[in-house]
């Protein structure tokens, strides 16, 4: 929807300081727009990608159909996903001078009944959430406080402040949440070298990698003498499991805008551009028209509000390949190659996209830029440890009870995490191990899981940050089968160009599937060629860290030998009893068939795609070992427990 004339004076008075946000006519434009000062419902629903998974479209449209169906004067308004991705569809109500209400799991067919209660302020407590805290509004009685949940008790908002708050779509609501003004700020009364010592003092790492000074690296690019320089943010995100950068976007592209127009100026950029992979359809819509209208409203583009800077930014998508995610490969990416790493140094900020010196940082990274120039660096830095300051943004996924996008204040143990946020483990299982970091990332055991959130105590723990990726295993998880899984991820996504990692991810995936399959000869040969195995895991992951071109053949090993150091036992049962006591590793197992069970329905040996049960009808059947392929499928249709797994 195109800003109105009026609308479109007092955002411009806004940004420019003209008048300041608590002048009266300021103030109720804003308390207009964020809903605050309604005479009707509002109600909000998360429309992020994960909101759409679990169905929030259908909810939707059912709140839509209700209104109408009722003629009820109401505001639909579609906001982006908070975090709570296991609680979705989330749906948000504010009624006429009260605080806002969330609820979880609201279902196209939960609607009516949802509606029908709080319309009449009745509150049911069944879905329910808590209610957000808002000084301008009235306070429900006996409703707990949102902050207080699990999920979000612990957590500490700076990137996610406004996600699943806001209309990611609407400028006007960014704005009256004080958006671009940290951007104006920055034009108006700072250098770019004043901006790269501030973003230095606040203590601001990457968020992606080894947590490099964000402002020591824009003042490289900047000090390096050059025509033209590039500002690139990274928001390829090509780990399975991890939607940071997603939910960021999807959620609040204005802030990622306003973070980058920051950087490129400091860093003394005229272009800059948001590289995203391909499939982030959603993402790339909402940044699009946050992008268009940011241009229309002269916050971006040629000439920023008469201060004769000007700032151009480009949205391109890359085709989601795990190794355009580092930076060269992102680079070359850009300049229309295929995506493959190159030697290092001269480093992108040297020398980047096109020869010229170039940034490269990550949406996490960029996102926590405005607040840092609106609030200060000292206000950023109060929040973290001594060397690691701010929050960090998890994906936490896996078997915990909550899974989702959470924000913590750096110092935050991992065991808090997954444990408070995350609510623990379904079932009352054991937690058997944690993995940081994503698809190159580290398997941490129990005794590791109150290391705090650190670049440098993770350092120590063997581990590291990476993407913010956080899996949790449980008891049922066969760790040698998850590193086999992340091996041949990164086999598959290996771009090949160097000896080490094309061919040292292809060995060790061999490795790993003879580990976790039964060997065709039950003998001691066998088994010795199996643990020789193990014995040269080691040894080509020492040669691939050593001598790999890039991050991706240097850190492919990590799960592998991190999976070795914490839980060598589970390998060892694999090689030498031929047991996976987690039950995953199906290829371990041996069937029989109980003939004093067996009652020759000869069901079984129908239903057997490799032929391997014989037997003749009201008389026990028997499995061939030979033959069978440990498939399982003999013990799901047996109704009488004959089929047996032999340990």
């Amino acid at each position: 929807m195109a800003i109105r004339k009026n609308n479109q004076d007092i955002l411009q008075e806004l940004l420019l300081g003209k008048v300041s946000p608590g002048e009266p006519h300021a103030q109720e434009w804003i308390h207009r727009t964020l809903h605050y000062k309604t005479d009707r419902p509002v109600i909000y629903v998360a429309t992020g990608t994960c909101s759409i998974t679990a169905g929030a479209l259908k909810t939707l449209s059912a709140i839509r159909q209700y209104i109408e169906e009722r003629n009820i004067t109401a505001l639909v308004v579609e906001t982006g996903c908070p975090g709570f991705c296991s609680a979705e569809p989330l749906v948000d109500i504010q009624l006429p001078g009260k605080n806002r209400l969330s609820f979880r799991e609201i279902t196209e067919e939960k609607v009516p009944f949802l509606l029908d209660d709080v319309l009449h302020r009745i509150i049911p407590t069944e879905n329910l959430l808590g209610q957000y805290r808002n000084p301008l509004l009235d306070p429900w009685k006996d409703i707990p406080w949102l902050e207080e949940h699990p999920f979000y008790s612990i957590q500490r908002r700076i990137v996610m402040e406004k996600a699943g708050i806001l209309d990611p779509l609407s400028l006007e609501e960014y704005i009256a949440l004080g958006g671009y003004r940290g951007f104006i700020k920055t034009l108006e009364m700072y250098t770019p070298a004043e901006v790269c010592q501030l973003v230095e003092k606040s203590g601001l790492r990457g968020r992606a990698g080894g947590g490099f000074p964000v402002g020591t690296k824009w003042k490289t690019a900047l000090l390096t003498p050059a025509p033209a320089r590039y500002f690139v943010c990274n928001a390829q995100e090509s780990d399975p499991g991890a939607f940071t950068d997603r939910l960021i976007i999807e959620s609040n592209p204005h802030q990622l805008l306003e973070g980058l127009a920051i950087g490129a100026y400091a860093a003394g950029a005229g272009k800059a551009i948001v590289y995203i992979r391909s499939d982030y359809t959603l993402a790339i819509r909402r940044l699009q028209t946050a992008l268009n209208k940011a241009l229309e409203a002269g916050i971006l583009g040629h000439n920023i509000f008469g201060s004769g800077i000007s700032i151009d930014i480009e949205i391109r998508q890359g085709p989601g390949a795990f190794v355009c995610g580092e930076e060269t490969a992102l680079l070359a990416s850009l300049e229309g190659k295929r995506g493959m790493p190159r030697q290092k140094p001269p480093y992108p900020a040297e020398s980047g996209l096109n020869n010229r010196p170039t940034i490269i940082n990550n949406t996490e990274s960029l996102a926590n830029i405005p607040a840092i120039v609106s609030r200060g660096p000292e206000w950023f830095a109060s929040t973290g440890t001594a060397g690691s300051k701010g929050t960090k943004v998890f994906s936490l996924t896996g078997r915990v009870i909550n899974s989702g996008i959470v924000e913590v204040p750096m110092g935050t143990t991992l065991y808090d995490i997954v444990f408070k946020a995350g609510e623990g483990i379904p079932g009352a299982k054991k937690c058997k191990a944690l993995h940081i970091g994503g698809s190159v990332g580290y398997t941490l055991p129990p005794s590791l899981f109150h290391t705090p959130v650190d670049y440098e105590a993770l350092k120590e723990a063997g581990a590291a940050m990476g993407s913010g990726g956080l899996l949790v295993f449980d008891e049922n998880t066969c760790l040698v089968d998850m590193s086999n899984f992340f091996m041949h991820f990164m086999q598959k996504q290996s771009c090949g160009k160097c000896i080490p990692c094309r061919e040292g991810t292809r060995r060790i995936s061999q490795i790993l599937d003879s580990i976790i399959r039964r060997p065709v000869e039950k003998n001691g040969h066998s088994t010795l060629e199996r643990f020789k195995g193990v014995m040269q895991l080691e040894s080509i992951s020492t040669v691939m860290k050593e001598t790999s071109l890039c991050g991706l053949g240097i850190n492919a090993p990590n799960p592998v030998l991190s999976t070795l150091k914490w839980f060598r036992d589970e390998f060892e049962e694999h090689i030498f009893d031929r047991v996976c006591r987690a039950g995953v590793c199906t290829a371990l197992r041996t069937f029989s068939i109980d003939a004093d069970a067996c009652t020759g329905c000869a069901l079984c040996a129908r239903k057997c795609p490799s032929n391997a049960i014989i037997g003749t009808e009201r008389n026990p059947f028997f499995i061939v070992e030979d033959k069978c392929t440990a498939c399982g499928i003999c013990y799901d249709v047996c109704k009488f427990n004959a089929v047996i797994i032999k340990p």
